[in-house]
């Protein structure tokens, strides 16, 4: 074994040392453990210290040492940033109105519940510091208010492989129609979608909005999702959230915009391809609207090279804009 393993071997064997110990040990007793001296001794607690709740008890005249918890507990014990990092989400699914508000809530109250008083007495000054000037952004969209029943019920469909039966309101519509879907898959955002496919028939599974639903209840058969399935492939067919023919769309970025654009998430199947002091963004998607509406964020640095359609929608947005000005 070589010096440098030699140490790294003495100091996870000092860790295991103090934290089996029920009554801690002294310098003097690490050291006829660990067969070294005192001082390197010493220098072994300093470093677990940084990483270790080690606790030190007064022993008459001397002291002793130890890990209070577990090593399990210790590797998976929160960290300020981490415990920051939820609540941060909670607050902001909160204020939109997500449907995860309630399950992110929760979490977060287990999480703070799971650490014992001087856990939460180290972490408090970190954490106020961060929870005070850390926030998830919230943009503009629907408000439409919690579907926490809804979602709940849909999540149990899934897990038990049935079907979800409710009365279905679309927009524009005056009155309901009654649906029975297999759910593939629940799309969390300010507004939540349930992608669900009519059973025994060939059509592709469609979209619902949990907040247009009533009168939700479980299907009697089973109806697995197949094996197959891919959420995230039928996903990726849109550049949003709505269902259409897709289309190979080519965006010319000028050069002004160049370096912002090759850092930017347009589709997750974009490719990039440098045109002279111009760049190319290539992918395939549904959803044209979507994405030219997207584009009025450009401010006029991405063209449509293509498809035709897409210039046509985008034609369309230019003139309610203008028209609403």
């Amino acid at each position: 074994m070589t010096a440098r393993m030699a140490k790294l071997d003495r100091a996870i064997k000092l860790v295991h040392l103090l934290c089996e110990s029920a009554e801690g040990l002294t310098l003097d007793e690490m050291a006829d453990r660990l067969e070294v001296n005192r001082r390197t001794v010493e220098r072994l607690r300093n470093v677990i210290m940084l990483h270790f709740d080690l606790e030190d008890v007064v022993d008459g005249r001397s002291k002793r040492f130890r890990i209070r918890d577990s090593l399990r507990r210790v590797y998976a014990r929160p960290t300020a940033e981490e415990i920051a990092a939820l609540q941060a989400e909670c607050e902001a699914r909160s204020r939109e109105g997500g449907s995860q508000a309630v399950l992110l809530t929760s979490l977060l109250s287990k999480i703070k519940g799971w650490l014992d008083q001087r856990e939460k007495s180290r972490l408090e000054p970190d954490l106020d510091a961060l929870a005070r000037l850390q926030r998830s952004r919230v943009t503009a969209g629907p408000a439409v208010g919690s579907c926490d029943a809804a979602m709940s019920l849909i999540q149990q469909a899934i897990m038990v492989g049935v079907a979800v039966e409710f009365d279905y309101t679309p927009e524009g519509a005056s009155e309901p129609k009654w649906r029975r879907v297999v759910p593939y898959g629940l799309i969390h955002g300010p507004v939540t979608y349930l992608i669900g496919k009519m059973p025994s028939r060939e059509r592709d599974p469609v979209h619902y909005r949990l907040d247009r639903m009533s009168n939700l209840k479980l299907g009697n058969e089973p109806h697995p999702v197949p094996d197959d399935w891919d959420l995230d492939a039928w996903l990726a067919q849109s550049f949003g959230i709505w269902r259409e023919d897709d289309y190979e769309i080519v965006l010319r970025v000028l050069p002004s915009a160049v370096l912002r654009a090759k850092a930017w998430r347009f589709h997750p199947s974009q490719t990039f391809e440098d045109d002279g002091n111009e760049l190319l963004v290539r992918f395939r998607a549904g959803g044209l609207r979507e994405v030219a509406e997207h584009l009025f964020t450009w401010g006029g640095d991405v063209r449509i090279e293509a498809p035709e359609e897409l210039r046509k929608v985008m034609r369309e947005r230019v003139m309610l804009a203008w028209a609403s000005t």
